[in-house]
């Protein structure tokens, strides 16, 4: 199975920054071996599209709605996003946290995300609190069977699991904890196991599952060497050509 490295830009980047900073990844060898997808966001996404090298990368979104459309003023819809990019995040903390997406609402961003096409990239994670109370391994297990809820075994195939320890995470400035591989195996097991009992071993073998918890140059090979885990889910060392070029190699 090939690793898969995804680039989240979030709230980075205007169209023409874009466009400059993919002409300075299309100049980079990318091994065969890998697949590298960049995820900028919604305002960008057409600069990408057209400045990417798509032998090279995949474009990906940070989110969707999960109604096709209507009067949701602001929202953009999976219906919308295809044609436009291979894979969509969904789940991910920051929306979670900051704009109260409950495990009802990823369902059902899961759910369009699949009926249009895409290429689903679900995060699940605990916070610090749960982690001091030993709940790591129940509380994203429980997002996982909740936000799984409304597929079927054919919907999965091309689902990817991200697992971000909230704990881990970049504060933004900086700052991040970064997490040892026994912190987090564990996780990627019970993660496995229980997409197993769900769906078949067939099917949980075949998912990959990306590690998403402040991952750089320096500690991306600790991550990747970990059994189980098949890529990343890059935040901040992706906003750095050198430094996601070198994720990459590591990758490889």
């Amino acid at each position: 199975m090939k690793k898969l490295i995804v680039a989240n830009w979030k709230m980075h980047f205007n169209p023409h920054e874009t466009e400059l900073f993919i002409h300075k990844l299309n100049k980079a060898e990318i091994a065969s071996n890998i697949d590298v997808v960049l995820c900028p966001p919604f305002i960008d996404l057409q600069s990408a599209a057209r400045a990417i090298d798509s032998k090279k990368y995949k474009l990906g979104a940070q989110n969707a709605h999960q109604v096709d459309e209507g009067t949701f003023t602001g929202e953009v819809s999976a219906a919308m996003l295809r044609g436009l990019v291979d894979y969509v995040i969904i789940g991910h903390s920051e929306r979670r946290q900051n704009f109260h997406e409950t495990d009802a609402i990823v369902a059902n961003k899961l759910a369009a995300v699949i009926r249009n096409g895409l290429k689903p990239i679900l995060c699940v994670g605990e916070n610090l609190d749960e982690r001091h109370n030993n709940l790591s391994e129940q509380v994203v297990l429980d997002q996982l069977h909740a936000n799984l809820r409304n597929l079927s075994a054919e919907d999965m195939a091309g689902l990817v699991i991200a697992y971000e320890p909230i704990w881990a995470l970049s504060d933004g400035h900086g700052n991040s904890t970064h997490a040892k591989p026994e912190d987090v195996d564990f996780v990627f097991a019970a993660i496995r196991r229980s997409v197993a009992e769900m769906y078949g071993e067939d099917i949980s073998s075949h998912i990959r599952l990306l590690y998403g918890g402040s991952a750089d140059p320096e500690h991306c090979g600790i991550y990747l060497g970990i059994d189980g885990i098949d890529g990343l889910l890059v935040g901040g060392a992706s906003l750095i050509a050198p430094k996601f070029l070198d994720i990459l190699e590591a990758a490889n």
